[in-house]
């Protein structure tokens, strides 16, 4: 991680006036870049085809891995050649756990050739003969006309292809939620998962606040989840079509799952616990504009940032601005997305054809970063959002997901309850392996460094029924009798094949972002590593006495209160008031059991 990072947790990077550095990318076609396809302006039969002069020639080489397809065209395929193309769909959607683009009239070499209308109607009910034989659905995206030495016009369709997998429920995307106090993040889901718009006074996040003086202060403080969800055909399916959190699972395909985290400074802790311990898929990070970027929107852009999660910029309060204001706010955006800190390219999305450009470039690119300008009073741009939001794909490939359910089981526990009737339930996410109902698994951690057995009776995905649950899901489980009391955040359940270490000592390579005098031995730190939070001191630093903002070092630390499960590699976060620092895991000192009490603490 760059150390320039630094600068926007130091306030160091103050936007200015004035026009935007080289201007905003917006997406002119399925490559996302202006191009060079003919005269402008031109019209024929009436149409304004004017927009097809500014598609790219050429589209990136399709590639082997991943989930989009080119097709030059699909007409009447022989029988071989229709189960070779079904072959070859099952593998795309392989790719994409569920999802395949598909671009009819597109040269495997990305050359853009289109399709008179009669051959791209043939082209995609074959499309759907294939989608069928597979047990998917597929939905047309967009079309565009293009100029190839014909004078006929000559059409591209971009079809999405969508299947939920034999072995899990639902496809799910987990995206937090980021930005300043009073910008309206809250509000924003509700109008989301709730279907209706918001009055102007607050009414659409009443129904997400979890806490009586959340909802007198109207700022969250705590993390909740709220769901959206679209079928097959790529509906929306929320609250206003589904009582209840079960219809909306059974209805939907694909599932959003938003991590509703805290904007005030005073519940920092709890955003970063819901950053680091949750695994967003993404973020989304919503910025008012009649404010700007004030108060911790700089802060949460960093932490993004510092933890690699990809994000996306989500302008709200339109309805309230001139458009002038909304502008400068945009502009200010741009700015400090393309400061050395940041290196992000912003894509202001504007038409619904920008939405699903932006969609496919921000899974392809870690450094494209879409903008949207939307209000959740008037409902404008509401709809580019959820086009966006439907189209975007699971950004680990299929691989990384095999890799991490071969191996073996842990679970972290980020929540727990007590249920009646059910026992103690733990809500949290399944990093590796495959969990089951009824397999035997042991949690630890304790205070005395021991695992304990225990049996899962019972799992359940955004509120309903699920019995197998797979690397990166997120669920709760619900144990039976065993003894709340011997729980904790930050525990994890794990095979007892894994025979788990533990550590109260631990070594860590790390940046330090931002600390207003010297950071020495004896300091005293909140530690973040996935879901474990503690306090921590600094032990030694080595080949260092003291380190400055932006120094990196290898630093020894050791925990206060109790050992914790860490594995070398793990992303770490501390603070401690305005002081702020990331880095990785180099080492761990393993104790074993009836020892971890003689190694906490000085």
């Amino acid at each position: 991680m760059d150390s320039r990072v630094s600068e926007l947790f130091g306030g160091c990077c103050r936007p200015g006036g004035g026009p935007a550095m080289g201007g905003t990318l917006k997406s002119r076609g399925a490559g996302g870049s202006s191009g060079c396809g003919g005269p402008k302006g031109k019209k024929k039969n009436g149409r304004n085809r004017g927009s097809k002069a500014n598609n790219p020639p050429y589209l990136p080489p399709e590639a082997e891995d991943g989930n989009i397809e080119y097709k030059l065209k699909l007409v009447n395929p022989s029988q071989y050649r229709f189960e070779h193309l079904v072959t070859q769909m099952k593998w795309r959607l392989q790719e994409g756990r569920g999802e395949a683009v598909y671009q009819i009239g597109v040269e495997d070499n990305g050359l853009l050739v289109g399709l008179a209308e009669e051959e791209m109607r043939a082209s995609l009910k074959t499309l759907h003969r294939m989608a069928e034989k597979v047990g998917a659905d597929i939905t047309v995206l967009r079309e565009r006309e293009v100029d190839y030495d014909s004078d006929m016009p000559r059409k591209i369709t971009e079809v999405l292809v969508r299947k939920v997998p034999d072995n899990q429920q639902f496809l799910d995307l987990r995206v937090a939620v980021l930005g300043n106090v009073d910008s309206g993040k809250s509000t924003l889901l509700g109008v989301l998962t709730q279907g209706e718009l918001d009055n102007g006074r607050g009414r659409a996040r009443l129904n997400l606040f979890r806490h009586l003086h959340e909802i007198q202060s109207g700022r969250t403080s705590s993390i909740s989840f709220e769901i959206l969800g679209f079928n097959s055909k790529g509906e929306v399916v929320n609250y206003s079509d589904s009582r209840t959190a079960e219809e909306i699972c059974e209805s939907s395909s694909k599932m959003i799952t938003f991590i509703d985290l805290a904007g005030h400074h005073k519940y920092l802790h709890t955003t970063i616990f819901g950053l680091t311990s949750y695994c967003p898929d993404c973020a989304l990070l919503l910025v008012s504009a009649n404010t700007g970027i004030a108060g911790t929107t700089r802060e949460h852009l960093g932490l993004a940032l510092a933890l690699k999660v990809p994000f996306f910029v989500v302008v709200s309060k339109v309805d309230l601005c001139a458009k002038t204001t909304v502008e400068r706010t945009v502009r200010q955006l741009e700015r400090v997305l393309k400061q050395p800190g940041c290196h992000k390219v912003p894509m202001l999305v504007i038409s619904e054809d920008d939405a699903v450009t932006a969609a496919q470039q921000f899974a392809q690119s870690p450094n494209v970063t879409p903008i949207f300008t939307l209000s959740s009073v008037s409902g404008e741009s509401l709809d580019l959002l959820k086009v966006f939001l439907n189209i975007l794909p699971p950004l680990t490939n299929s691989k990384e997901q095999e890799e991490l359910m071969q191996q073996l089981t842990e679970f972290q526990v980020d929540e727990i309850y007590t249920v009646p009737e059910v026992g103690t339930v733990v809500g949290g996410t399944l990093s590796s392996g495959i969990c089951r109902e009824g397999d035997q698994l042991v949690v630890g951690p304790t205070d005395d460094g021991c695992f304990l057995e225990l049996r899962v009776c019972s799992i359940q995905r955004n509120r309903s029924a699920c019995r197998v649950l797979r690397a990166g899901q997120a669920a709760t489980l619900a144990l039976g009798d065993f003894d709340r009391a011997l729980l904790r955040k930050g525990m994890v359940m794990v095979s007892p094949e894994m025979n788990p270490t533990i550590c109260s000592v631990f070594e860590a390579e790390i940046v330090l972002l931002f600390h207003a005098t010297t950071f020495r031995r004896g300091f005293q730190v909140t530690v973040h590593v996935g879901n474990v939070r503690q306090t921590a001191v600094v032990e030694k630093i080595h080949a260092k006495d003291k380190l400055r903002t932006g120094e990196k070092a290898v630093v020894r630390f050791r925990f206060l209160k109790h050992p914790e499960y860490l594995k070398v590699g793990a992303k770490l976060l501390f603070r401690e008031g305005v002081t702020k620092g990331i880095g990785h895991v180099t080492d761990v000192q393993a104790i074993a059991a009836g020892e971890a009490q003689a190694n906490v603490g000085f």
